[in-house]
């Protein structure tokens, strides 16, 4: 039996953390559909993240090693983002889990008005 424990060295639980949070899917996915975006235009893109919680989601998956961040020495500074090539693989998955619910989701609406009876 593998074990799941929340012992701080589980991968499954460290990704899905990550990518399952409320905001990284939909940041990875603005910047696999634009390739190359400023902070402002990926703000705008997404519309309803705050300045704050996108800057925290854009340093959360630099860090682990799925976006870039290029900074440019000019006043004001401009800074990049693009998705790395481990950025770029993950596309397929969340895409593949995208489609899975845009086709199951009549079923789990159904699901859920039963449970509510």
């Amino acid at each position: 039996m593998e074990n799941f424990l929340p012992s701080g060295n589980c991968p499954i639980r460290q990704v899905l953390n990550r990518i399952g949070d409320k905001w990284s899917m939909l940041v990875l996915a603005t910047l696999q559909a634009n390739e190359v975006m400023r902070f402002s235009d990926i703000h705008r893109s997404i519309g309803d993240i705050s300045h704050r919680m996108l800057t925290v989601t854009l340093r959360m998956l630099e860090a682990d090693g799925l976006l870039h961040r290029k900074v440019y020495p000019q006043v004001p500074p401009r800074v990049e983002y693009t998705l790395t090539d481990m950025g770029h693989s993950l596309i397929p998955h969340l895409r593949a889990l995208v489609d899975w619910a845009a086709h199951n989701m009549p079923q789990i609406m159904e699901a859920r008005e039963d449970v509510k009876g």
